[in-house]
């Protein structure tokens, strides 16, 4: 009895799945997960899955939260995510050689004009002279972990400045929010992050301006979007319909706070999804209004910046920090959105 019980339910699951195809009605989507950080770069992320776009586009997409970028590669490689828009790294990298993620798409971005990542100094090390990064060589300068944007940013301004990278200390401290408490007491002495979260910290007093990314890297993608290679390979209908969903949830954002073409409604309801997942903890006028002042450019359509990846890539490898032996090919795959 229990046999035909258990075989009666599944043939009327088969034939319920059948019924939907033959009136048209979607199929349950598995659910997928999305990795993200609190951080304004993500809005896209929160803006189609507050929209419905994820859901318009066939997907059940549930987002998932870290604390840095490596984590996520991770997660993608283990299947613990699906999805995930952040940095390049390390760690992503190597996973690409082991044939586990690709990176689909290009995000947040640098660009002359637009006020990106800002260099920052402590008050204490700025009272001391570190004016001007220029003057980096002797101090400490925080990063999440070895291979990371923060990393990278940091071999950007020191280049341009003259300044060995071996003579700053790069401090690690695994998390966005160590980072912002190390910098506001003064136990390190600088750092370079998104102008949403610096320009907080230089109106609260906390730290002091000395610089801007787009003097030292104009065209770096910042963020990209990457995916499992299983996903990328097998799954590319799915996979389509992630970039479209996001891709209008970048729209909507880059009218509203980049190019300010949106009217003031659209930018009230869009500030106010933002804030239940960034700065939270702040008045929503003030979370809106560092949205309006510090907001940066994300690629339409997910466009990938190759030139600027290919860079990231050939620097990790002259640090040793990935093997030579990784190609393009193995790292990205350039099917899915347009190359600029």
């Amino acid at each position: 009895m229990q046999f035909t019980m258990k075989r009666r339910q599944a043939l009327w699951g088969m034939g319920a799945l059948g019924a939907a195809a033959a009136f048209g009605l979607p199929a349950r989507a598995a659910t997928r997960n999305l990795a993200v950080l609190h951080l304004a770069s993500h809005a896209p992320s929160f803006i189609a899955f507050e929209r419905g776009y994820y859901k318009d586009a066939g997907l059940d997409i549930q987002l998932k939260f870290f604390e840095a970028a490596q984590p996520m590669a991770v997660a993608i490689a283990s299947g613990d995510a699906d999805f995930g828009v952040t940095a390049m790294s390390g760690g992503l990298i190597s996973l690409a050689q082991k044939d586990a993620v690709k990176v689909i798409g290009g995000a947040l971005t640098e660009e002359t004009g637009i006020t990106g990542a800002i260099v920052l100094a402590s008050n204490k090390a700025y009272d001391a002279g570190l004016t001007d990064p220029s003057k980096l060589a002797g101090k400490s300068f925080g990063i999440t972990t070895a291979g990371s944007s923060f990393h990278f940013m940091a071999h950007k301004i020191a280049q341009a400045n003259n300044v060995k990278l071996a003579d700053i200390e790069l401090r690690p401290l695994q998390k966005l929010g160590a980072i912002v408490g190390a910098l506001s007491t003064g136990q390190i002495d600088a750092w370079v992050i998104q102008p949403s979260v610096a320009k907080k910290m230089i109106r609260e007093g906390a730290a002091k301006q000395i610089g801007i990314m787009s003097d030292y890297a104009p065209n770096y993608q910042v963020t990209t979007a990457f995916t499992s290679t299983k996903n990328a390979k097998d799954e590319r209908a799915m996979t389509e319909s992630f970039i479209k969903a996001y891709s209008r949830a970048v729209a909507d954002y880059n009218a509203a706070f980049v190019d300010k073409t949106a009217d003031a409604a659209e930018v009230d309801a869009l500030a106010k999804i933002v804030h239940k997942y960034v700065e939270s903890d702040s008045p929503a006028d003030v979370a809106k209004q560092n949205l309006i002042d510090g907001s940066m450019r994300i690629n339409q359509g997910l466009a990938l910046s190759l030139d600027s990846c290919v860079e990231q890539l050939e620097w990790f490898k002259s640090e040793g920090m990935v093997k030579d032996a990784i190609t393009n090919e193995q790292l990205f795959d350039t099917s899915y959105v347009k190359t600029i």
